[in-house]
């Protein structure tokens, strides 16, 4: 730090030094910042998708098809797991489901053939491997997979590192903090020095810890946090420009958000674990809600801030958290009818807790997540369109009782009309200063949005733009576009549902605070007062943010990619070798 301080110092003194280097940084910021992203996107979005053999199951003594999943639809309709074109095969038949142990049950999930074990019709029946059971008349068997088979498939399958060096990525990312900390060092005033250098340096070293942690762990996939830390390291600028001050919290923040992050990963390495988790995570979210409805304190028009002593905190942030863990479920649970309503019952009520409290813009991301897990766990798109109707409906009905809701959408799309008003004056300054700021912007700190109220968290997209330029911009919405396209990728492959609905729901919050952020800043869409994920000011966003991508970290199933994996341990790789 003092070193860092000392290079400050001295190109202070020196104007025509200082300059330069600002000048050359504009241009080296955007080649860093799409190094670190490219090596991370080529290595997430290149990967050969491989899928994992869990066993064999044999139809008939005849044929085996592979069992890919640890949730397993059988039956004759196309869209199941194991299709068994068979007449006396129901469309959905039964569900083959394996444990965190390795055991594995059948269950009869209304069948016309039913389900038999040992001669006798059950609903759900624990099976071992050889051990014959009957579907609709059909016999069938589960066989183990060979320690050679394994081997195979381990060849085949991609492990992260292999090609692209996280380490490498993680030195570019660090080069990038290290001279954006010199940048702000000269721009900062000689009070605010200390807390930036505080604000970069516990990034970095946050970041190379937890790397070192997951390679002590046998873990070598890095893509993902690698992405995170870029974006907290714009979240950072923005803070040493708009409020140098607030440093500390939001490292706090970060450091809290990073624990989160490995509790939620931790409670997914086992889906028993999370099972009971989720039901702690619906209670823990009605709990919050019905708290901000009574001690609520109303701040930008929204009384969605709970208020204790100097600390203020977003309950509807871990709500967002509390509410993945409610939607996300296995197989056998997907397939009653009756989990599927709580679940929509769940979502209702805390919609409408957003609504009383005027959290409009969190309500929309709330909807926009549960269609994605509605969908997921029904593939119902008449069932959905009908749900659609009804919340359009409702909201009708919400305009009509309550027109202060209209009125806060009235400057939408004509902003430059209300250019001197609440209504347009925060937009009309953003897109100025987007324009203003170019390619390649002005340099951080030397903007004039972060005089304009919420800049550093509603208008962060324009904020960036404006001192980073429209390529650091753009880029930070394809950082999280690549996390999107990655969690689409790896769910084909995922082990659980409960993974996949995990990760779906998960990023389609990033997706949507991201569309409704940088879109509702140029005015494409409303201004709804909804934060940048990792970026824009404030704690409870930055530890949901880091809470939701641990979903996303369970959803990677390449080799030795994930901690919310188990791994074998040695001991027991050697003692199935000696087995085989």
């Amino acid at each position: 730090m003092n070193f860092v301080q000392s290079i400050g110092s001295a190109l202070a003194n020196n104007p025509a030094i200082s300059s330069a280097f600002l000048t050359v940084m504009r241009y080296v910021f955007p080649a860093l910042a799409f190094c670190v992203l490219f090596r991370c996107g080529k290595s997430l979005l290149t990967f050969r998708k491989q899928p994992e053999i869990w066993a064999w199951l044999n139809i008939g003594g005849e044929t085996s098809l592979p069992v890919t999943h640890w949730e397993n639809i059988i039956g004759r309709a196309r869209a199941c797991d194991i299709v068994v074109d068979l007449p006396t095969i129901s469309r959905s038949h039964a569900v083959l489901t394996r444990y965190d142990d390795g055991s594995w049950t059948i269950s009869d999930i209304g069948s016309r053939g039913g389900v038999q074990v040992d001669g006798q019709t059950v609903g759900i029946k624990a099976i071992d491997f050889e051990e014959p059971f009957t579907l609709g008349g059909v016999d069938f068997r589960l066989e183990k997979v060979t320690r050679d088979e394994q081997a195979e498939q381990e060849s085949y399958r991609v492990k992260p590192g292999s090609k692209i060096k996280q380490g490498t990525t993680l030195f570019y990312l660090t080069v990038f903090q290290i001279l954006a900390m010199l940048q702000m060092v000269l721009h900062v005033g000689a009070t605010d020095v200390v807390s930036v250098l505080f604000g970069y340096s516990a990034l970095i070293v946050l970041e190379w810890l937890i790397y070192l942690l997951f390679r002590a762990m046998r873990r070598t996939g890095y893509e993902v946090e690698t992405i995170a830390f870029f974006l907290c390291t714009l979240g950072v600028s923005v803070l040493a420009t708009a409020d140098p001050g607030g440093m500390k919290k939001e490292i706090v923040a970060i450091i809290i958000g990073i624990f989160l992050f490995f509790c939620v990963g931790w409670s997914l390495r086992s889906l028993d674990r999370a099972k009971k988790v989720r039901y702690l995570a619906a209670a823990l979210g009605i709990a919050l809600l019905l708290f901000n409805l009574v001690f609520g304190t109303e701040k930008y028009g929204a009384r969605n801030w709970i208020m204790i002593g100097p600390l203020s905190f977003q309950p509807s942030e871990i709500v967002k958290v509390c509410f993945v863990f409610v939607g996300a479920s296995t197989m056998d649970r997907i397939v009653s009818k009756r989990n599927l309503v709580l679940f929509i019952v769940y979502s209702g009520f805390i919609c409408g807790c957003l609504v009383l409290i005027s959290d409009f813009g969190a309500a929309l991301i709330f909807f926009a997540a549960f269609l994605v897990i509605a969908f997921l766990r029904s593939g119902n798109f008449a069932g959905l369109a009908l749900i659609c109707a009804g919340v359009g409906f409702a909201a009708a009905i919400a305009v009509k009782f309550r027109p202060y809701i209209l009125r806060r959408f009235a400057a939408w799309g004509h902003v430059w009309e209300y250019a001197t008003e609440s209504g347009g004056y925060q937009q009309t300054r953003s897109m100025m200063c987007i324009a203003s700021g170019g390619l390649f912007g002005l340099g951080p700190g030397n903007g004039w949005l972060k005089y304009v109220a919420a800049s550093d968290t509603d208008l962060v997209f324009a904020l960036i733009s404006e001192e980073w330029g429209l390529l650091i911009g753009v880029m930070m919405i394809v950082a999280v576009v690549v996390l999107a396209v990655f969690v689409v990728r790896s769910v084909a492959v995922a082990r659980s549902s409960f993974y996949t609905i995990g990760a779906c729901a998960a990023v389609s919050i990033f997706m949507m605070q991201v569309v409704l952020n940088a879109f509702g800043t140029v005015d494409f869409l409303p201004l709804t007062g909804v934060t940048f994920p990792f970026v824009s000011n404030g704690g409870s966003s930055m530890m949901a943010a880091w809470a939701l991508l641990g979903f996303i970290k369970a959803a990677d199933t390449r080799q030795n990619a994930s901690f919310a994996i188990r791994l074998p341990s040695r001991r027991k790789r050697k003692e199935a070798d000696e087995d085989e």
